[in-house]
């Protein structure tokens, strides 16, 4: 068995997405992640997962049957270019706009850019500044 790795203790543990079209939100992702620099951890028949995120059919055990309705997701981008380059790729991959690129009134320099992943999932990119990460995450080898 292949040596895998995980980092955890970032704020978010993990988040499961259960979706209708596992092709369709896997292409949205791929392409979004792409921009944002982070690379795909993992797929299978009825899931995929990068860093944080885990998405699935409703028929993986992991999702226990049920679509659960819209989220809130935000990824963090490393700057205002990050952020744009997000909501473009969003858009062209099946992404609907939710919030064009610009700063937000949520505290100053937050900039960010939200799209609808093909579930109706409320998808952000963020750029909160310059700023220096308080602690490494937790590296998990198995």
């Amino acid at each position: 068995m292949e040596t895998e790795e995980l980092h955890r203790g970032r704020l978010i543990d993990h988040i499961q997405l259960v979706v209708r079209d596992l092709a369709a939100s896997q292409a949205f992702y791929a392409a979004v992640f792409d921009a944002l620099e982070i690379p795909m951890g993992g797929t299978g028949d009825d899931y995929f997962w990068a860093d944080e995120l885990f998405v699935s059919t409703a028929y993986s055990p992991a999702a226990q049957g049920e679509l659960t309705g819209r989220h809130h997701l935000a990824f963090q981008a490393q700057d205002r270019a990050m952020v744009d380059a997000f909501h473009r790729a969003a858009l062209a991959s099946g992404g609907t706009d939710n919030g064009a690129p610009g700063e937000r009134p949520y505290h100053p320099g937050y900039y960010a850019a939200f799209a609808l992943d093909p579930d109706g999932n409320n998808i952000e990119a963020v750029f909160h500044g310059q700023a220096q990460r308080s602690a490494d995450s937790v590296k998990i080898t198995f």
